[in-house]
Parts: structure tokens; sequence; C-alpha cells
């Protein structure tokens, strides 16, 4: 009777599971799938049908992880095996490999919105087996606002799905830019998990533009020489190569992404540059192996589904089966970066690094167009061809800068010290007034757009000369040694010459405006009398009225330039206000910085 009772007991309590389940399971179809692959979901369904996986599945779990411009919080879904209840993601970590797939940065590329939830629903009914090693972190949709902002007149090159969302987000931001400067919600919620994931392997979900070909998907891989050291290496002859194989085997024949706009791609193209502001290049920074999946725009919705969720699966086939070896690059690198000597910050096209590859395209030539009358390429899909094709995927460093043993940032520049706090990195407060030996920078030169971009008035070609200061620094100001992991963070956003520094986005542009000056009628007499005290100045200032005819006649550029060189010039006009402490032993004292991060 026991263990006929015993039995009862147990029927009636997997019937009551079952019964439980079955509601949110059979509501697990997606409206791609309702649609036939024509369609994609609004952003209420996406959330709706995450909030039902999660209920279907105690390996499914939903969570809201940081606030957005369009007023509506992140969510993150962790799809694994087994997920602990205490979410201790350092312990994890040491478990799993953790593969973060971002989706919806442009809403109207929504391929990964679709094919993430069909991974998970396969997951949830048993028909693909997870890796025990390996949890899987998905950010069903991130640009929110766009997603809200629904249209079937967006991307207007792109072949379905019928109704897709906008690229900007509430503030018309591209988030795919937004990395570094951090002027959406959106990006601010986003660096905060992937510091609490800290993942392995980091993917971005796009559709591309550009040339027509036969290739559904193509793959950018961050850029391997400036991953850098073994992780690039490993990079470009491991993990890629071994990502096209395994999408071939899958049925799909993978090409790298066609950097080629209104050319033909079959000469050939240099890769794709992923700087900071973008996602990936953002992840490189943090030693993540970074990929962005593009999607042919040309293709049909269902296939480039499809296509992406094959795509997902290789990912987390190949993290598993490599997880030892990708935990040990990893953690190798972040030791190294603690004590790296010198940091590169800009780049150029190497083309004597190069990989070929049979590319398949569509014969392309040039016609007078009917509606302009100016010629007009176009591709012949009757004319296929297959072809080994030249892809220059290789940059060479340009400049290094040497690595301080600190850098030092007065208070007074919040908005970066909050962007760098953001990041986790390790700094601490001085803690007494104190004056500091420092090289300081002094901006000579610098190019700015036109236009804004992204909010922004970007400065390049950036020209800096270098003197070492005895620099009265305040309690409370900023100090920030540069033996960490953040190091590469630190480098490519503090000094000024990097192409995505703070500075290259408008953060210290402050410096670049002088505040004090003089009026000539005052001044003309405290001039004169200043060179009759320095002979060296008065002969730099004849010396440049007998060699500048347009000087020599301007009264108000001669007095300036007496005026610059006098010390009535305010000191801090174009003087960068992040300093470099070159020796950080001795220099400064534990007791002078409060052991504290924040």
């Amino acid at each position: 009777m026991k263990r006929k009772g015993c039995r009862y007991l147990f029927l009636i309590f997997m019937f009551k599971t079952l019964w439980l389940q079955l509601p949110a399971q059979s509501g697990m179809q997606t409206r791609f799938e309702k649609s036939g692959g024509t369609q994609t979901a609004t952003y209420s369904e996406i959330i709706d049908w995450w909030k039902t996986a999660d209920r279907a599945s105690k390996n499914v779990k939903l969570f809201t992880m940081g606030q957005t411009d369009a007023g509506y919080p992140l969510h993150l879904a962790l799809l694994a095996r087994q997920i602990p209840e205490n979410l201790n993601f350092e312990n994890i970590r040491k478990q799993k490999s953790i593969i973060l797939f971002n989706n919806g940065i442009h809403p109207g590329e929504p391929d990964g919105i679709d094919a993430s939830m069909l991974f998970a629903k396969e997951f949830v009914k048993g028909q693909y087996r997870l890796p025990e090693d390996v949890m899987v972190c998905i950010i069903p949709v991130y640009n929110i606002g766009g997603c809200l902002n629904r249209s079937r007149f967006f991307r207007v090159n792109q072949n379905g799905p019928e109704e897709i969302g906008f690229r900007g987000n509430s503030r018309n931001l591209d988030l795919n830019r937004d990395m570094i400067k951090c002027d959406s919600r959106e990006a601010r919620s986003l660096i905060q998990i992937f510091h609490l994931l800290d993942p392995d392997v980091f993917v971005d979900h796009h559709v591309s533009n550009g040339a027509d070909y036969q290739h559904v998907m193509t793959l950018i891989s961050t850029q391997s020489q400036k991953l850098g050291g073994d992780m690039g290496k490993f990079l470009r002859d491991e993990f890629e190569p071994s990502l096209f194989r395994r999408m071939k085997d899958k049925g799909w024949d993978m090409a790298p992404y066609v950097n080629v706009f209104n050319t033909s791609p079959e000469n050939g193209w240099t890769e794709f540059w992923d700087s900071p502001r973008y996602t990936s290049g953002f992840a490189a920074l943090w030693h993540t192996f970074a990929f962005v999946p593009e999607t042919h725009m040309l293709k049909p919705y269902a296939q480039r589904v499809s296509a992406t969720l094959a795509l997902m699966k290789c990912f987390v086939e190949y993290t598993s089966e490599n997880r030892q070896r990708i935990k040990q690059l990893r953690q190798n690198t972040k030791q190294k970066v603690c004590t790296q000597a010198s940091f590169p910050i800009r780049w150029k096209p190497d083309k004597k690094i190069f990989k070929t590859f049979l590319f398949k395209g569509y014969e392309a030539g040039y016609k007078i167009s009917g509606l302009t009358g100016q010629k007009m390429l176009y591709y012949d899909r009757s004319k296929p061809f297959e072809k080994n094709i030249t892809v220059y995927d290789g940059f060479e460093p340009v400049h290094y800068v040497t690595k301080p043993g600190a850098y030092i940032i007065p208070q007074g520049w919040w908005p970066v010290v909050e962007l760098l706090q953001l990041n986790n990195v390790k700094m601490y407060r001085l803690a007494r007034d104190t004056v500091i030996k420092v090289e300081v920078y002094k901006i000579e030169d610098y190019k700015t757009l036109p236009r804004p971009y992204e909010m922004h008035h970007l400065n390049s070609d950036v020209r800096v000369s270098k003197s070492i200061m005895n620099i009265a620094f305040r309690k409370n100001d900023w100090y920030i040694p540069m033996n960490q992991v953040a190091n590469r963070f630190l480098t490519e956003t503090l000094e000024p010459e990097a192409e995505d520094s703070f500075f290259a986005w408008n953060f210290f542009d402050a410096i670049l405006g002088q505040k004090e000056g003089f009026s000539a009628y005052v001044f003309e007499d405290s001039a004169a009398a200043f060179l009759r005290r320095h002979p060296e100045i008065q002969r730099l200032f004849e010396q440049k009225k007998n060699s500048d005819t347009a000087f020599a006649a301007n009264g108000y550029a001669q007095l300036n330039f007496i005026y610059q060189l006098s010390p009535w010039m305010e000191p801090t006009f174009m003087r960068y206000p992040v300093f470099r402490v070159l020796d950080d032993e001795g220099v400064v004292r534990k007791e002078d910085i409060m052991e504290t991060a924040k």
C-alpha cells in the first residue's frame, strides 16, 4: 500500500507540473512562426514571450537590468541547464562559459530577436541540448524605443519582415556608436550587464547593407591584431575559421562581412574596423571575443533568421568544446595587461596581412539609370559566380603611448569620472591637498567635424606637446593606478590622441575656449613693459613681425602674441586636464589616497 500511495502521489505531482507547464509552453509560438517567417514580434510580444519562457522552464530566467531612454527596463534572459538560485557570477564563471547575445540594437534588423526566441524554445522543449558548461545570456531587445517605433517603410532596401522598428532610439541615437560616450541610458545599462557577466564571448546581431551576393550570413570578428597577443592569434587562426566550417556543415556557406559599398566586391576589400564606439570594439577592450553577425538584407527574412539561429548554436558548441582554452587565454591576457608597458591607440590597414576565401557573388556591371540618367551599379542574379577573394584583415599600430604609473583627474570633470566608475575602474580620491610632479599634455592642434555626429562634434587628428610640471591637486581629486584589468580601456579613453577617447567625444572641450583676455588700449603699456623685461621674447616678437606681413599689419594679433607668452595668459588654456604620473612608486604615497573606489 505504501508503494502504491507513493506512486499515486508522484503521478499527481507530475500531472500538476505538466498541467502548469502546458499553458506556458502552448503560448511559446512566436509571431515569426505564426506568420510563416514574414513578421517579427512587437516589443510587448517579445517581453511577454520571454516571461512565458521563464514560467515554462526552470532553466530560463528573465530579469530587469536597468533603465532605457524609452522608459522601459532593459531585460536579460539567462539560459542554462542549471541556474543557481544565488546568482553569483564569479562562481558561475568558474563552472561555465558565458556567452552574451545582444539583439535589436538596430530594431530594423530584428533577425536576432526572433532567432533568440527560437533558440530558447528549442532548449525549453528539449529539441536542443545546451551544454552543461555554457550559460547563454540574451538581451531580448536592446533598443526598446526603436522597437516601439514600427513602420513598414523603414529599411527601404531590406527584404522583410513586413513591419520593423527604427534604427534610432528614443533620443534618435544610434546605440552602436554609444559605448564610450554613453549618451543613452541603454548604453549605461548594457555596460553594467557586460561587467556583471564578464562574458567570454559577445555577439551583437545585425543585418547588412551594401553589395549583393549569394551568402545569407556574413560575419565580423573583432579585429584580431587589435584584440592582440595570443587571444588575437587564437581568434584569427582557430575560433573564426571553425565558425565558418561549422556553419557550412549546418548548410550555411558563411562569408566574412562584405565591407563594400557602391562598388563590386569581386576585387576584395579591407576588413571592417570596429573601434571602441561599437559594441564589439568595446568588448575587445575588456578581453572578450566579440562578433557581429550580419545577415544579407536582400535574402528572405525566414532564411536570415534560420541562419542566425544556426550561428548561435555554432557559438555555443565551439565555446563549450574550447571552454578551458578560452578561459585561460582571457585570464592570461588580463594578467598581462596589468603590467603591459605601452598600448597602441591608432591603427592603419596592413595590406601585408590578408586571407582568401571562396566568395559566391553575382556579376556586377553598370548601366544608365532610367530615372537619373546617370551611371548606376547593378547585380545580375542570373549570372552567379564563385571566385577566390582577398580580404585584407590586418591592421598595424601607427602610434603607441607609454603607460603612466597612474592618471589623475581633477574632481570637476565628474562626467568622465562617472563613466569610469560605470566601467568598474579602480580609482581613489586624494586624501589631502598636494603637489604632484606629473606629465602634462597641451593640445597643439586638432580637427573637428563641421556638423554633429551622434550629438557630438568629433575631434580628430589630435596633436599634443608634453611637459613635466608640478601641479597642485586638491583633496578628493581622482587617482587612477595603471595596474588593473581596465588598463586598455583607460588608455583608449584617457589618451587624447586615441580615436574614441573622451577628448575625441568632446568631454574636455571646455579647455579649448580661452576664458581670460585683454583690452588693447590698457594692455599696450603692459605689453611694452613686459618686452623690456624679457628681451628673449622681444626677439621672437620682432622675428614674427619681419617674417609675417599679415601679422605685422595686425595690431591686435601682435598684442595677443605677447599676451600668450606672458604670465597673464591662463595656464589651463588648451591644457589637457588628465595628468600622467610617470613614476607610481614614491610619488604618491599610500597615505595620500583614500582607500575608496567611489
